[in-house]
C-alpha cells in the first residue's frame, strides 16, 4: 500500500515526462531501506505531559511550557495515553541546590511569598538571598516573612533546626523529619519532592546517615548530603477528591476508553446463563468378560 502511494505521488509530480522503471525501483529501494521509526516507551523518568523551555541562566520569571498531550516530542507518536488538554500553567524553576557556608554562622534567607504551582503538587516559596531571588519547595507551615537558615557546616553537636532550614544530614539530630535530600553532596535535592511527604532520620552508621523514606524503605546517605527540615506543603493533596469529571479534564487527564462496564464490558463481571443441569449417576457394575481357554498359542 505504501509503495502504491509512493508510485502515485511520483506519477503526479512528473506527469509531463515518462518515469522509467529504474527510477521507480531506486526510489522503492530507498524507501524500503529507511529506518523504521522507533516508538518510545513510557517511564524511564521521561515526562510526556509537558516540555519546559529553560533559559541559559536561572530566573524566577515563570517559564513557558509546551504541552505534549502524551506524545513523543521527536517523532510525535502517542506514548502515554490518557494525557491531554487541561489548564495551561507556567513553570516555576526550583533552585534545588541549597548552598551555605561551611564554617561560621549559617546563611539567613527570607521568605517573600508562598504560592501554588500548577506543574507540581507541593507549593513553592519565593526566597530572597542577599540581592538574589530563587524558588524553593515550601514546607507545611511556611509563610511570608519567615527567616530560614542554610549551612553546610558539620558541627560536633547536632543543631536545633527549625522548619525550612537546610543542613547536612550529619548535623541534624535523630528523629528529624526532612525532605529534598541530596544523592551526593553538592548535587541538589533529589529525593522526597511530593506534596505532604517527608523522611525520618533513624540512625547513624559511622559516616552514613540512615533515613526512612515515605515508602518505608531505608536509604543510607553520606553525612555531608544536604536536607531540608520539615514536611512538604499541601498536605491534603492526596486526600482531596477530584469531585467531577470536568475537574479531571482541567487537570489534563483525558477520559478512559469507555470499554469497561461492570456487567458486560471488558474485564467486567459477565452476566451469562447458568450451565445446564448435570446428571450424576452411580457407576454401573458391568459383568467381567468370560475367559476362553484353548490349546492354540
Amino acid at each position: 500500500m505504501a509503495l502504491n502511494r509512493l508510485f502515485a505521488s511520483l506519477t503526479l509530480s512528473a506527469a509531463p515526462s515518462v518515469i522509467g522503471r529504474k527510477t521507480v525501483q531506486v526510489t522503492a529501494v530507498r524507501y524500503a531501506s529507511m529506518p523504521k521509526p522507533v516508538k518510545p516507551k513510557p517511564g524511564f523518568g521521561i515526562s510526556y505531559r509537558r516540555t519546559v523551555h529553560f533559559p541559559e541562566e536561572y530566573t524566577v520569571k515563570p517559564l513557558e511550557v509546551t504541552n505534549l498531550a502524551g506524545r513523543d516530542p521527536v517523532s510525535g507518536r502517542l506514548v502515554a495515553k490518557g494525557i491531554g488538554g487541561g489548564i495551561k500553567h507556567k513553570y516555576h524553576w526550583i533552585a534545588w541546590v541549597r548552598d551555605g557556608p561551611t564554617e561560621g554562622p549559617p546563611q539567613e534567607e527570607k521568605v517573600i511569598q508562598v504560592l501554588e504551582c500548577g506543574c507540581r503538587t507541593a507549593h513553592v516559596a519565593l526566597v530572597a538571598v542577599g540581592d538574589k531571588l530563587k524558588y524553593i519547595l515550601a514546607t507545611e507551615n511556611m509563610k511570608a516573612g519567615d527567616i530560614i537558615k542554610t549551612s553546610r557546616h558539620l558541627p560536633r553537636i547536632p543543631v536545633r533546626a527549625n522548619e525550612g532550614d537546610a543542613y547536612v544530614l550529619g548535623a541534624l539530630p535523630l528523629g528529624t523529619i526532612v525532605h529534598c535530600i541530596e544523592k551526593e553532596p553538592g548535587t541538589g535535592g533529589l529525593y522526597i519532592h511530593a506534596a505532604g511527604t517527608y523522611g525520618t532520620i533513624l540512625r547513624r552508621q559511622n559516616d552514613r546517615i540512615v533515613v526512612q523514606m515515605p515508602s518505608k524503605r531505608l536509604f543510607s546517605f553520606d553525612e555531608h548530603c544536604m536536607a531540608v527540615v520539615g514536611r512538604l506543603s499541601n498536605v491534603d493533596h492526596g486526600d482531596t477528591p477530584i469531585g467531577s469529571p470536568q475537574r479531571n479534564r482541567w487537570l489534563g487527564n483525558r477520559p478512559r476508553s469507555g470499554l469497561w462496564k461492570r456487567k458486560d464490558g471488558r474485564h467486567g463481571r459477565k452476566i451469562r446463563p447458568p450451565k445446564p443441569v448435570k446428571e450424576i449417576h452411580a457407576r454401573k457394575k458391568s459383568p467381567l468378560p468370560a475367559i476362553v481357554l484353548n490349546m492354540t498359542p
